[in-house]
Order: C-alpha cells, then structure tokens, then sequence
C-alpha cells in the first residue's frame, strides 16, 4: 500500500511538471512570437522610414532644381531687359552717326565735283555746294556716350548661400525611434469607441494631439480628431468591424507634427443607439441617434429601436447619454431615462419599471419622485445613465431579486440611488417623452 502511495504521489508530481513545462512551453511560444513581432516592427518601421526619407529628399531635389531653374530664367530674363534698353539708344545714334557718314560723303563728291569742274559751269556749282554745306550744319556732331556712362553687366552672386543651404540641409530631418505619445486604450460604445492615448516622453511637452483612424480595408488614414484633449469618442463605428487607430502629438510652440505611435486596432461589438421610426410626434435624424419633437399634436414616449442599453460581461450596464441639442416649453411630463419594457399609450416614462429625469430637474423610480433633484435640462446640457448590477438573484416573480445602483448625472451634478426590479434584465430600452414642439436630443 506504501509502495502504491509512492508511485500515485511520484504520478501526480510528473504530471504535475508536464502540465508546468507545457505552461512554460506556451509561456515561451508566446514571448517568441512577442519577439517575432517587434522583429517585424522594426524592420516594417525602418522600412517606411526609408521609403519616407528616400521620397522626401527627391522632391526636394526636384523642388530645389525648379526653384533654382526659375531664378536663372528670371535672371537671364532680366541681363535680356537691360541689354535692351541700353543698346536701344546707341543704336539710333549709330544709325543717326552713318546717316551723317553718307551725307558726307555725298557732299566731298558734290564738292570735288564744283572745284574740279568747267570754269564756265564752276561758279553756279560753287554757289550751291557753299548753301549746302552751310545748311547741313557741318560743325554739328552727335553726343557719344564714353564707357563710363553704359551699363556693363556683371552678376553679383554671393557664396555665403551655398554654406546657408549646407547648414540647413544637414540640419534638416530627424529620425525618431519611439513616438512621444502611444495610443493607451479602447473602450467599447454603442455604434463608436472611446479611444485613449498617453505621453511616453516626458522631456515632451504636447500643446496639441491629432488622431487618425481607418477601416483595416482602407488604405489611408483619415483625421478624426484635433485638439489638447487626451481621449475622444470615434462615433459612426460599424459594429464588429475592425478599426486601425494612431495619434501623434505637436510640440509647444511648433508647428510640424511628431512620428505617428504605433498603429492599433480596436473594434465594437456594441450597435449604435437608435430611436425607432414611425411615432407622427418626433421626426428622426438621418442615423436616426437624434430626434426631434415635431409640431404634431400626437404624443406618447419614443423608445429606442431596439434595448440596446444592455449589461455586459462585468455585470455594468454601458452608458447611455442623452444630449439635448434644442429646447421647447417644458412641460412637468416630459423625461428622459431608461426603462424595462415599451409600453404604448404612455404619454411619459414616469411610470413602474422605469427610471428619468424630468425637463424641470426631478427624478423619478417606478413612477414615484425621489427628494434628491437635478439642475433643470436647458439647451446644450447632457444628462448621463451610469448603472451597475449591486444584487443578482435568480430570475423569479417573487420580487427584490434583481438590483440596480443607478447613478444620473445632469449639467455636474448626479443622483445615487438603488433601483430594486422583479425581474432579471439583460437589456433595456432608453426613450423620451416631450408634450410640446422644438425639443432635439441626440443620444450616444
């Protein structure tokens, strides 16, 4: 028996450190493909940044060749001008001058003629040569320029250029091995994501943050965000689709962007908040997540379209947040919350089996108004459902099984309080209910 004890003990510690080196085994798997994927960071990364670099100083080359051809053509194009204008008047003295040349030569001959001639014709050709080169003026000469006063073109080219460029360009670009910011979470909405990001650098001071987000079918990033703020819901999600995130970050004081953080995927599994079509009282959005209270006499509660308000893995009910965009004549029924069941012919969700807060600031549970109240609902405020499951027993008619701590916030002020309901809700409807025209809410 001893000797049977000692084998079932020396069984259990083998099997004990197979199922250990098994663990282990995975744990190292694991790492390596941990390992296998920084590998491939790195060298996708470096990559990139070639191909970036490579890109970028060949358009400068090209950029830097065009500046330089367009100054040379604007220089060349300016010696032209100048050339021009200079020669101009030397070339109407120069034609005057040989206009001169010409009658001089034509008077020497005319002349020559008159005293070479016949001694009976020489006096008449005497008397006209003499009135002619009276008349001629032959003690008038045309003013020539000395060098002195021409232009005489140089170009003035200073070489201090050349070691102003050297200094830039070497001066120019960097490379970055780790972003300052990195993206830090994600956290599941209806129909968006809540995305998070964090500075990593702390010798890096943010003045502003830009985030980007595409469809993992996409081919380029888009901006969705631009701002000092340190998170930001991305709405208009698909639901269980996946998304690729980065954010980079601009330095106090600058103007260029930092290197992008690594890109992320995240996704929802959550559907967007709806209301659902067809009550003649409110008219909806296209995406139907806004609506407003119509000029229709017809009145009741708008429900959402499905009971997308519903408790997740962690036994908390996700946020529903209700943001009133306009406001009408307010109205003691009128009230925003959430609610168990749709219930037609109501004209408010001041009722059992429903929790909300009325236009004027009251709350009230099952139909019943609680002490504690809220700032009265004006336009632009935004009033919050947080809830949590405190009591879960089984699903029964008996009653005080099922316990809700509901917690609503309205313009930074909320009220605490336990909703006790009989029976077990996996989801639940949110709605609103107006009695006059002009009221817009958007819910998210």
């Amino acid at each position: 028996a001893a000797g049977e004890a000692e084998v079932r003990l020396l069984l259990q510690e083998a099997r004990e450190s197979i199922e250990a080196a098994r663990s282990y085994r995975r744990e190292l798997q694991q790492r390596l493909r941990g390992l296998h994927q920084a590998r491939e960071q790195i060298k996708d990364s470096a990559t990139l940044t070639r191909d970036v670099l490579e890109q970028h100083f060949s358009d400068l080359k090209g950029t830097l060749k065009k500046l330089l051809d367009e100054r040379l053509t604007s220089l060349l194009q300016e010696v032209d001008v100048i050339e021009q204008e200079s020669i101009k008047p030397l070339d109407e003295c120069q034609k005057l001058i040989e206009h001169g040349v010409s009658t001089a030569d034509d008077l020497l001959r005319e002349g020559e003629s008159a005293v070479d001639g016949d001694v009976g014709q020489q006096n008449e050709k005497l008397c006209n040569f003499t009135k002619k080169a009276l008349h001629i003026q032959l003690d008038s000469l045309p003013e020539v320029p000395s060098l002195v006063d021409v232009p005489c073109l140089s170009a003035q080219l200073d070489d201090c250029l050349l070691t102003i460029l050297k200094n830039q360009i070497f001066r120019h670009g960097t490379v970055a091995s780790r972003p300052p910011v990195q993206l830090e979470e994600f956290v599941e909405k209806p129909g968006g994501i809540l995305v998070r990001w964090c500075k990593v650098d702390d010798d890096f001071t943010a003045q502003d943050y830009r985030l980007q987000y595409r469809k993992s079918s996409a081919s380029h990033f888009e901006d969705v965000y631009v701002g000092s703020e340190t998170e930001f819901m991305v709405l208009h999600i698909d639901p269980n689709v996946d998304y690729q995130f980065r954010v980079c970050a601009r330095g106090d004081g600058r103007q260029e962007w930092s290197p992008w953080s690594v890109p992320q995927s995240g996704r929802t599994t959550l559907v967007p908040h709806e209301w659902t079509t067809g009550l003649e009282g409110y008219s909806l959005s296209s995406r139907r997540n806004i609506a407003l209270r119509n000029d229709s006499q017809s009145c009741g509660v708008l429900y959402s379209k499905a009971p997308t308000y519903f408790c997740g893995q962690t036994l908390t009910f996700r946020q529903v947040l209700f943001v009133i965009e306009t406001v009408g004549q307010p109205d003691r029924r009128d009230s925003l919350g959430v609610c168990v069941e749709q219930r037609n012919g109501d004209d408010s969700l001041q009722r059992d089996k429903a929790v909300c807060i009325s236009t004027n600031g009251a709350v009230f549970v099952n139909g019943k108004e609680m002490t504690n109240q809220l700032p009265a609902v004006t336009s632009g405020s935004t009033v919050t459902f947080d809830m949590e499951v405190v009591q879960l027993g089984p699903c029964s008619n008996e009653g005080g099984n099922f316990k809700l701590r509901v917690t609503i916030s309205s313009n930074n002020r909320e009220v605490v309080f336990d909703w006790v309901l009989d029976q077990c809700c996996g989801s639940l409807y949110f709605g609103c209910s107006f009695s006059y025209p002009g009221w817009k809410v958007l819910v998210f």
